[in-house]
């Protein structure tokens, strides 16, 4: 499956790829054979990186899983958040050319804000990039009333965060929920006696991976791998 972001500048690329063919092979023009192959590789790539799998969703009171594809490289402490509170954990993954681009919401609930905040284009594995750069932040009340947010940020390359989002949305885990082209940054925001099953350096799917689970799940609930649910669509 293809990310409905992508088909533009696979379309193009196509017809540039098919064109550049005919005419080299019409005029037997070398140069404009190879331009042909540069276009043709060109295409494939944007094929790769738009690529949108289905996921199978971990579910279970209180579950966080993945906002995004890729590796995590941080895990901080914060002092506070304004909408999450005093005390935060910040869970930062950078996502690579090579990885998955579809941004999944980490837990079912009701989005209360979509705050886009304009900056700079540094490095996505900077730890800068997550405070300056261009970014959307996106904040929600969860099913159990606790608060968390999430950022997908643009980064050196990635110049475009694409959000389907809007306040007072209603969401399940695991929901496409945008996407940044060409390399970018997701962080999660989220209380701090939250319980982490993740560390520096994993890699974690989109949808997929379990970041951890927020307190106060209740007493006797199922295990996170005890439910699964389909791939949410929007």
């Amino acid at each position: 499956m293809i990310a409905r972001e992508g088909w533009t500048l696979i379309l193009i690329g196509l017809v540039l790829t098919v064109v550049l063919i005919w005419a080299a092979t019409r005029w037997d023009n070398w140069p404009t054979f190879v331009l042909s192959l540069i276009f043709g590789v060109l295409t494939i790539f944007t094929i790769f990186f738009f690529r949108d799998p289905d996921r199978t969703i971990p579910l279970a009171p209180n579950l966080l899983v993945a906002p995004a594809d890729g590796k995590i490289v941080a895990v901080d402490t914060l002092e506070t958040h304004p909408h999450v509170g005093a005390q935060v954990l910040k869970v930062s993954i950078f996502l690579s050319i090579f990885d998955v681009h579809v941004n999944r919401t980490p837990i079912a609930g009701v989005v209360d804000y979509v705050r886009y905040n304009p900056g700079k284009f540094f490095a996505a594995f900077q730890d800068k990039a997550s405070e300056l750069n261009e970014q959307t932040e996106i904040g929600m009340t969860t099913e159990s009333g606790q608060k968390i947010a999430f950022k997908l940020i643009a980064g050196f390359i990635a110049r475009r965060i694409v959000c389907t989002l809007e306040a007072k949305d209603e969401v399940v885990t695991g929901q496409r929920c945008g996407m940044i082209r060409f390399g970018s940054r997701a962080d999660l925001l989220v209380p701090a006696d939250t319980r982490l099953d993740v560390k520096l350096g994993d890699r974690v799917k989109g949808g997929k991976t379990v970041i951890g689970t927020l307190s106060g799940r209740a007493s006797g609930s199922a295990a996170p791998s005890a439910a699964e649910g389909h791939d949410a669509r929007l």
